[in-house]
């Protein structure tokens, strides 16, 4: 189906491109911050087997996991704050102009890889105002969609990238990575606490983490919708599917 945006662009509504990464059971599912594989189990009690394959009417699964460590989710300024913030209550439109870019991690003498202002900045000078930034990092190994990150000192946007994204009003950040901050870095996380301005004046910007964007999708501009699970969380798994804007 085409959808016009305005009289000269549309984009075609059966043509999505999915950039989540989807949970599955057991060790093949992508982790990160040490937490353990997640589980799919069927619910047993009283004579009841969730399982058709072991005699049951129907499949009837818990699932155990983990929204910041087992795959794409969405997260809101909760994630930092003492008080309980629900990314579902932030998060009230799902569509979004927004930019797809690439780009290779500077690495540094101890051996962190970042992203610094200066790289994205080289990358959007010659971009109109958009909502949403996505990252795709270099290289783009398809095992981002079932690597286990934990201990492994990932790729990190350095604080000084904060001022681009205010210059650019940009409210929605999305990333390849298990985390914008640094794995290690003492419980800091200071590029979040800058994107959210927490504690002085929380704001409802998103950041979307451990998203995949296959190589054949080119940098440029997008529709992006956001959807996510209605979870009453900090963070929700989500999947932001992104359409091409095309010209009449």
């Amino acid at each position: 189906m085409r959808l016009y945006l305005n009289q000269k662009q549309y984009i075609e509504t059966n043509e999505p491109i999915d950039l989540s990464i989807g949970l599955q059971t057991g060790e093949k599912n992508l982790r990160a911050w040490y937490v353990n594989p997640p589980k799919f189990e069927p619910v047993r009690g009283n004579g009841f087997i969730g399982s058709v394959l072991e005699g049951g009417s129907v499949n009837f699964r818990d699932v155990f996991f983990n929204p910041h460590g087992h795959g794409t989710h969405t997260e809101c300024h909760g994630h930092i704050t003492p008080e309980i913030v629900s990314v579902n209550q932030k998060l009230k439109s799902y569509f979004f102009k927004a930019a797809l870019i690439s780009v290779k991690p500077i690495k540094l003498e101890n051996g962190d890889e970042i992203i610094t202002r200066n790289l994205l900045e080289l990358m959007l000078n010659d971009y109109e105002p958009f909502e949403a930034l996505i990252i795709r990092t270099l290289p783009n190994s398809v095992d981002k969609s079932s690597k286990n990150y934990s201990d492994t000192n990932p790729a990190y946007l350095d604080l000084n990238v904060i001022e681009l994204i205010e210059r650019f009003e940009i409210k929605h950040l999305l990333i390849d990575l298990p985390s914008v901050d640094r794995e290690s870095d003492e419980g800091k996380l200071a590029f979040h606490h800058a994107f959210w301005n927490v504690p002085e004046n929380p704001n409802d910007k998103t950041i979307t983490e451990l998203i995949y964007i296959n190589d054949s999708v080119p940098d440029g501009y997008y529709l992006l919708e956001l959807q996510m699970a209605p979870f009453e969380n900090d963070a929700s798994p989500s999947r932001p599917v992104i359409y091409s804007i095309l010209s009449v």
